[in-house]
């Protein structure tokens, strides 16, 4: 299935993938970072799935969720009648539980499911046993436990099942996770846990405060935002997924099930311009959990629980998503030093004290141990924002983003009366300024460069009249948009730098596709800069890129017209609620873009 095919369902500790075809593709239990049991997204059908379909050819396919809920419904139409299949996860109390319930909209409908338990990413297969009251998988820590009312048997060490469903008929599924030293866990009534389970979502969705233009594209991010938060932290992953390519049939596949750094300053603005006030705080407070410690010592990402040790490996029995392989599971690039993060651990403070109106004495003294740091790790080169493999630089956006740090530690001396070594402060900052632009803008080309002496063009230099760095009216500002519309947007999207330095500032083979979040910059920076219509032009194709249900990845291959990255993926959603919320505060009434 194309990346594109997959929804999500979630219970706040982890997330599964379902194919528009009714194969639940990828799962892992019990949490998001946990090995995979169905893993036939990395590989094929033998590394696990869960099947439950029409038994014969299908004419249509249509799915949606339940209004502001993840609740999934997916309707199959057939010669012999229509079924729909609705597939969810209740928000958990005790074990992880998939819900699926297939219920016969017209006629009579022969249906077929095949449960395929792997393991280990698909490499181990277990024990099963059945007895009256549930089919039992059991493999080392593990044990799943299948209820159902229709009579199951094995074919070929895998579980399948034929059944018919009339109209009004619903035949539930229920499988269950447990620790295998631990007592069966408890059965429920699915049709109980669908009601419960809508009644969930719909409550959530209804405190969101969001009244601007693009709504239902809004709400929709920030429902994914809280299906990709593990909820006894407030960790938000990046993606439930490992391994889906940057570009297909390539090398660049890489681990999400993380939390960055980076994306703290967004998260907590997209939480609280959707009104989620107590989500934003348990971000922060994982957020302050995480980083703890000296400052020279941060990850750039943490696991959900704030592990700092993600060792990366590759998983060689798995071919990889349409052959791109290596699969890897971790993440090599959390011991990188990534310079950035430090401006928006600070930006990330300085939110917290806008929304609060006032400053948190025992936040601020950490975030005074950051500045203590950099004042002199700023004149360092780092590994950038985007964790090349190649050799380390004098990054344009690490240094704007040093610069961040600095000028939010000054607004909350001058704002919030915090206590602190303001005048150096406002010297380095000064300081760091001058140098980015001196040493990162080429004044032949009228463009801020990727890194210090370069002629390359990169496209997070966006950010630099996002973050206030330079007022978007800067001739500079306006010389480096045009340039990036010249030279980094083919096919109508923003790629993140040129293929000709790919390979060389990176250190890896292959392409990748437009990179969604720096085109919603774009769209920002269009705005900011006057030219509201041709934003509003921009977002409108960004809009376009989401699958059928509203979802995105990372990436956007315009010539396949497919998306491409780990999915759906947290920094496009991030990106879009806060482009549409910038883009509504912009435009009059009629929705007229206002310079």
């Amino acid at each position: 299935m194309r990346i594109e095919d997959y929804a999500l369902i979630g219970d706040l500790h982890t997330a599964a993938l379902v194919s528009s075809d009714g194969s639940i593709d990828w799962l892992c239990l019990p949490r998001f970072d946990s090995a995979a049991c169905f893993t036939a997204l990395l590989g094929d059908e033998s590394h696990g799935r869960w099947q439950l379909a029409p038994a014969g050819d299908v004419s249509k396919v249509t799915r949606r969720y339940r209004d502001g809920t993840l609740v999934l419904e997916t309707d199959f139409e057939t010669a012999d009648g229509a079924v729909r299949v609705t597939d969810f996860m209740p928000v958990r109390v005790d074990s992880p539980l998939v819900v699926r319930v297939a219920e016969g909209l017209r006629g009579t409908v022969a249906m077929r499911t095949q449960l395929v338990v792997r393991f280990d990413y698909g490499s181990t297969m277990p024990w099963v046993e059945q007895t009256e009251e549930d089919l039992t998988l059991l493999a080392g820590p593990n044990a799943l436990y299948l209820r159902t009312p229709v009579e199951t048997r094995g074919e070929d060490f895998t579980t399948v099942a034929e059944f018919s469903v009339r109209e009004g008929e619903r035949v539930p599924f229920t499988l269950a996770w447990n620790p295998s030293h631990e007592p069966v866990p408890v059965a429920i009534d699915p049709l109980w846990a669908l009601a419960a389970t809508d009644r969930w979502w719909r409550e959530w969705s209804g405190r969101c405060t969001y009244t601007g233009r693009w709504r239902d594209q809004v709400l929709t991010s920030l429902i994914v935002l809280k299906a990709l938060t593990y909820k006894p932290t407030g960790a938000i992953v990046a993606a439930p997924t490992t391994s889906l390519p940057e570009g297909i049939g390539g090398e660049r596949n890489w681990d999400y099930r993380f939390c960055w750094l980076r994306d703290a300053s967004l998260t907590l603005e997209a939480l609280m311009l959707g009104g989620y006030v107590e989500e934003a705080r348990a971000f922060s407070d994982w957020l302050l959990r995480a980083a703890a410690g000296h400052p020279s010592q941060a990850n750039i990402m943490y696991g959900i629980a704030g592990e700092r040790l993600l060792p990366e490996a590759e998983l060689p029995w798995l071919p990889g998503y349409e052959k791109s392989s290596p699969v890897r599971i971790g993440n090599a690039a959390s011991e990188q030093f990534q310079l950035d993060i430090y401006g928006e651990v600070m930006d990330a403070g300085h939110i917290g004290r806008e929304v609060a109106g006032q400053l948190d004495p025992a936040r601020w003294e950490r975030e005074k141990a950051v500045l203590e740091f950099l004042e002199s790790a700023w004149r360092e080169p780092d590994d950038g924002i985007w964790e090349v493999r190649g050799p380390s630089r004098h990054f344009t956006h690490s240094k704007v983003m040093a610069w961040v740090a600095f000028d939010r530690a000054v607004q909350a001396v001058e704002r919030w009366g915090a206590d602190g070594s303001v005048d150096r402060w406002r010297k380095i900052r000064g300081e760091i300024h001058d140098e980015v632009c001196r040493e990162a803008y080429d004044s032949e080309h009228g463009t801020f460069t990727q890194y210090y002496g370069s002629t390359e063009l990169d496209a997070s230099v966006l950010q630099i009249p996002m973050v206030g760095f330079l007022p978007p009216s800067d001739e500079r500002v306006r010389s480096t948009v045009d340039a990036i519309q010249r030279e980094l947007v083919h096919g109508g999207f923003v790629y993140r730098y040129s293929a000709e330095s790919r390979g060389e500032v990176d250190g890896l083979k292959g392409g990748e596709g437009a990179f969604l979040p720096c085109s919603f910059w774009l769209v920002n920076n269009l705005a900011m800069i006057g030219r509201a219509k041709e934003a509003e032009e921009l977002l409108e194709r960004l809009l376009s890129t989401s699958n059928d249900l509203g979802l995105y990845s990372e990436e956007y291959d315009p010539e396949r017209k497919r998306l491409v990255g780990n999915f759906p993926q947290a920094f496009t959603h991030l990106a879009l609620v806060r482009t549409a919320a910038n883009l509504s505060d912009r435009s009059g009434p009629s929705g007229d873009g206002a310079s």
